[in-house]
C-alpha cells in the first residue's frame, strides 16, 4: 500500500459511508484470526454490487475462512487501475474483466487471469426503450454512460462500437461513476449505458423501460475475473489456488439457486434490504447470461481470448499483441 497514494486506494467504508457495508458482522474478524492468512482483494467498484456476488458469498458464507484466509476488501478506480495495482504488488489479487491483461501487459503490467466468472460477456448495452437504439450502429450521435474510462467495460463499449464501424468521437461517451452510470439513463440524461446486470433494476424501478442488447451478439466480450501478478503466481501458487476455489464456490451457489443466493447476499450486504428483487434479477441474469459456457468452472476460453486480442489489435486499441499464454493460466481451476 505504500507504493501508491491513499487517494488512489479507497476503502469500502470511505466510499459507502460509515461502514454500512460491513453491518451485521460480515467482515468481523473470526476468533481464530491469528491462524488465518491476511490478504487484500481489490475490487474495481464498490463491493455492494451484485456483480461481486461470488466473492461476497465466499466471504459471508465462510468459504474464505475455510480456505485459511482473512480477506480485506479495498476498492480501486476501475478494472484497468486494479490490474495496475495488482501488477505493482499493491494487492495480491483483484477483480477485473477477463480481457484486462490484453490492455495492460503490453505496457509492462505483469498480471494474468487466474479465474473467470463465466463463459459469456459481462457488459450489456442497456438503452432506454424510447432511445431509438436497436443495434450498435444506432449509437451514433447518442449519449452513453460508462462507470469510468479506466474500467474494462468502457473498452468493451469501444469494441462494440468498432464492430459497427463507429469511432469513439461519433458517440458521446461520458464517465459518471458507479451510481451516475444508471442514474443518467433513469433521468433521461443519456440514452443508454455500458451496463452490467446490477444497474438494470434501479433504472426499471424508476419507471423507465429499457432494452438489453447483449454484447455476445456483436462482440466477443468477456466475463469478470480474478487477476494476480506474475510474482504472486510464482511465489504463492497455493494461496492463489485456495482463494480461487473458495470464490468459485460462491459462483456455483448463484448458478445452482439464484434466488436463495440473492437472499444470502442481502444478508451480507444490508444496503439491499428492501430491494431483494433487484438482486434476484441480477443473479438470475448472471446465472443465465454470463456464467454458463465453461468446460471447467472458472477456466479461460483461450480461443475467445485470442480472437478478442486480435480484434483489439486490428482496431488500434493496443499497439502490439501479447503471447496469449502470458495473459492467463488455468492451473488454479482444475
Amino acid at each position: 500500500m505504500t507504493a501508491i497514494s491513499r487517494r488512489q486506494f479507497v476503502t469500502t467504508g470511505a466510499m459507502l459511508g460509515a461502514g454500512s457495508l460491513f453491518a451485521g458482522g460480515t467482515l468481523t474478524l473470526p476468533a481464530n484470526a491469528q491462524s488465518l492468512e491476511k490478504i487484500t482483494y481489490l475490487f474495481p467498484a464498490p463491493p455492494v454490487l451484485p456483480a461481486f456476488g461470488p466473492i461476497r458469498l465466499a466471504q459471508g458464507k465462510g468459504y474464505f475462512k475455510d480456505a485459511g484466509f482473512e480477506v480485506e476488501f479495498q476498492v480501486g478506480r476501475g478494472g484497468v487501475d486494479v490490474a495496475k495495482q495488482v501488477g505493482a504488488g499493491n494487492a495480491p489479487l483483484g477483480g477485473i474483466v477477463a480481457d484486462g491483461p490484453i490492455m495492460v501487459r503490453g505496457n509492462g503490467v505483469p498480471v494474468k487471469i487466474v479465474c473467470v466468472f463465466g463463459g459469456k460477456g459481462f457488459m450489456q448495452l442497456v438503452v432506454r426503450e424510447d432511445s431509438g437504439i436497436e443495434k450498435p450502429a444506432d449509437l451514433k450521435g447518442k449519449t452513453i454512460t460508462v462507470m469510468s474510462y479506466q474500467d474494462t467495460t468502457f473498452y468493451a463499449l469501444l469494441g462494440l462500437m468498432a464492430s459497427a464501424g463507429l469511432k469513439q468521437d461519433e458517440v458521446n461517451v461520458q464517465q459518471v461513476g458507479p451510481t451516475g452510470v444508471w442514474q443518467f439513463v433513469a433521468e433521461g440524461k443519456s440514452q443508454g449505458m455500458a451496463g452490467v446486470p446490477d444497474w438494470i433494476p434501479p433504472v426499471m424501478a424508476a419507471g423507465v423501460k429499457v432494452k438489453i442488447i447483449p454484447t455476445e451478439t456483436f462482440f466477443p466480450h468477456m466475463a469478470q475475473a480474478i487477476a494476480a501478478s506474475d510474482d504472486i503466481i510464482k511465489q504463492k501458487p497455493d494461496m492463489v489456488r485456495r482463494f480461487v476455489k473458495a470464490a468459485l464456490r460462491g459462483m456455483k451457489d448463484i448458478m445452482d439457486d439464484p434466488v436463495k443466493a440473492a437472499g444470502e447476499f442481502v444478508s451480507f450486504v444490508p444496503d439491499w434490504k428492501g430491494k431483494e428483487k433487484g438482486v434476484e434479477y441480477a443473479f438470475n441474469m448472471y446465472a443465465k447470461d454470463v456464467y454458463p459456457g465453461q468446460s471447467t468452472l472458472g477456466a479461460m476460453d483461450v480461443d475467445r481470448l485470442t480472437k478478442l486480442q486480435d480484434f483489439y489489435l486490428s482496431k488500434g486499441f493496443i499497439q502490439k499483441a501479447t503471447p496469449v499464454n502470458e495473459l492467463y493460466t488455468n492451473e488454479f481451476v482444475t
